[in-house]
């Protein structure tokens, strides 16, 4: 019996900066539009923290410092695209074996707008859960690239 692939979350906003900037403010200040009730911390968000090279961490900060990985850098080519393993799985607790994908691309339009493709793939590794992980996952990005698209304004 042959499996559907789950299809992939797909989201887009096109934002008013350029490539440089809109990647920046994505993968470089991440902590500041990621929303603060997504957290795996027990102190809450302080920040979230992305090692933008190769092999680099993906990670939170909790207010009392506490670290807790959510993945890691696969592919960085800044202001053109990043690739992140989520590691995180239907418990969304981090998980080193397990992992999807979460590949950005900034796609400038202009000198001052840039729109911003974002796919999380790879559902079909939640395996019986897939369905309802992705239907959260669709919602969280929706809510994500909002906050964001906000911040880079």
């Amino acid at each position: 019996m042959h499996t559907i692939e789950p299809a992939p979350v797909r989201k887009s906003v096109t934002v008013r900066a350029s490539a440089e900037k809109a990647f920046d403010v994505f993968v470089n200040d991440m902590g500041s539009w990621w929303i603060k009730g997504h957290s795996l911390t027990e102190s809450g968000q302080k920040t979230v923290v992305v090692e933008a090279v190769a092999g680099g961490r993906w990670y939170e900060i909790g207010n009392a410092g506490e670290e807790r990985d959510w993945g890691h850098v696969i592919a960085c080519d800044r202001p053109n695209r990043i690739l992140l393993a989520w590691q995180l799985n239907a418990d969304f607790t981090f998980d080193p074996a397990f992992h999807t994908e979460v590949e950005v691309l900034f796609e400038a339009k202009g000198d001052n707008e840039t729109t911003v493709v974002l796919e999380h793939r790879q559902l079909a590794n939640y395996g019986a859960k897939a369905q309802d992980v992705g239907g959260m996952l669709d919602s969280g990005w929706g809510g994500l690239l909002a906050s964001y698209a906000a911040k880079v304004a």
